[in-house]
């Protein structure tokens, strides 16, 4: 139990710079208090005492604004950041190491029995505002962009963004690529976005026929003998379009 509190305390320092001692995480991070009122309200419900779970589960969401089912099962070093708003379902399961942002949701999509929450692996960073609704697998080394809503499977390695949630594939290239290996990637700053670069596409292919359509132009100017200098504005249309003057 102490190896374990050693270690989500160990995760807040590393992961938030603003951390400063020990001290200041034990009594002042909700996301620390949050999660070690889970581990106590866990035991319980493994012990079949659901209303003693559930009870403290509660007393937890109005002291520090997270939200954590006791059925959930969390692995080590996990940081919940500020953490207000954040929501675990039941039946989800987290792995080590994961990183959670204000306002994450792990929930379900349904009222299915059963496994309806998802499965978060290792190493995984799940930014401001993210829905993760479904039961499937996230894999490890996962960075879910802030906003987005995930409802389908998640190998590992991959970057997601957008609504609803997109994987975005980078020539299997890493976003960031100067990254300590073991090292939590909380880069959520430097994310893609899928709409811009479909977006620049676009004006990449409107700039090559606009090039394409003025030589032909020129080119039709000059079977005629003429040049676009010598002509009105009203005469290169009228040529343009009717092919004399």
């Amino acid at each position: 139990m102490f190896e374990r509190l050693r270690k989500d305390i160990r995760a807040v320092m590393e992961r938030d710079p603003a951390a400063t001692s020990v001290l200041e995480v034990v009594l002042c991070y909700p996301g620390l208090h949050a999660i070690l009122m889970h581990r106590v309200s866990h035991g319980f419900y493994r012990r079949g005492w659901f209303v003693t779970a559930r009870l403290i589960s509660q007393l937890a969401r109005f002291l520090t604004g997270i939200e954590i089912h006791p059925g959930a099962k969390i692995g080590e070093g996990f940081f919940i950041d500020h953490g207000s708003g954040v929501v675990i379902g039941e039946t989800a399961e987290i792995g080590d190491n994961v990183t959670l942002y204000q306002g994450v949701t792990l929930g379900g999509t349904g009222k299915e029995k059963g496994k309806r929450h998802p499965t978060i692996g290792n190493n995984v960073m799940v930014s401001t505002g993210a829905k993760v609704l479904g039961s499937f697998k996230v894999g490890d080394n996962v960075r879910i962009g802030a906003g987005s809503v995930v409802l389908k499977a998640v190998p590992p390695e991959c970057t997601v963004v957008g609504v609803p949630g997109k994987i975005v594939a980078q020539n299997g290239q890493r976003v960031v690529l100067l990254q300590a290996p073991g090292e939590v990637n909380l880069h959520h700053d430097q994310l893609p976005d899928p709409v811009t670069d479909v977006l620049t596409c676009m004006h990449k292919s409107i700039e090559r026929l606009e090039k394409r359509v003025r030589e032909l132009e020129d080119q039709n100017l000059q079977l005629a003998g003429l040049h676009r200098e010598e002509l009105t504005g009203c005469q290169e249309r009228c040529f343009l379009t009717d092919g004399n003057l």
